[in-house]
């Protein structure tokens, strides 16, 4: 009778070896799954930011009379697309990632024509409200950074462990699919040209 209880106590051991390894997998990788989320937030915290700072920055620059109407329209109209494309943290996947980052892109195009217009309108330059503004711009473009670098390190870091034995067969039973970087533009390997 000892003889019998044996296996079956080593086959009881191995399951719940096996069991506790899966949980254990499976709650690390749910850990860096919400991490990503708290990392997506933040980048949306900061796109948000930069959406929230366009309406004062165009209407201070709307005060200069002459300046180009369609730069002003542009802007306001990238930002609308921009502001209108969100994401929740389950939809990161590379495609809808690359539709945000797309208008995102398209924002930033049209705040650079806006800004190398400005350079056009010396009282402008001078204008205490615009400087502040663009001072308030520019550190939310490095917010910004920052906060898509961290963002692609944990979906590196969950990637990663997603791929790997024996974490892929767990996270495959879970559903849990690899989630989507921010990745530079295309043509941001290029300097961009500015003429005056």
């Amino acid at each position: 009778m000892k003889k019998a209880l044996i296996p079956i106590l080593i086959l009881l051991g191995l399951g719940l070896f096996v069991y506790s390894k899966a949980v254990g997998t499976y709650n690390s990788l749910v850990t860096i799954e919400e991490d990503i989320n708290g990392k997506w937030a933040e980048v949306e915290t900061q796109y948000q930011r930069r959406a929230d700072l366009i309406p004062n920055l165009v209407n201070t620059v709307r005060g200069f009379a002459d300046f180009e109407r369609e730069t002003l329209t542009g802007v306001v109209e990238a930002r609308a697309k921009a502001t209108g494309i969100t994401l929740n943290a389950d939809q990161l996947t590379p495609e809808n990632l690359a539709n945000f980052q797309a208008a995102q892109d398209q924002l930033s195009g049209a705040l650079s024509r806006l800004l190398v217009s400005v350079e056009r309108y010396p009282e402008l330059k001078a204008n205490q409200n615009f400087l502040e503004l663009q001072a308030q711009l520019e550190g939310t473009e490095n917010r910004i950074s920052v906060a898509r670098r961290n963002f692609n390190q944990s979906v590196q870091q969950f990637n990663g462990n997603i791929r790997t034995f024996p974490n892929n067969m767990i996270a495959g039973f879970f559903g849990l699919e690899r989630k989507g970087y921010f990745e530079a533009s295309a043509g941001a390997e290029q300097a961009p040209t500015v003429t005056f």
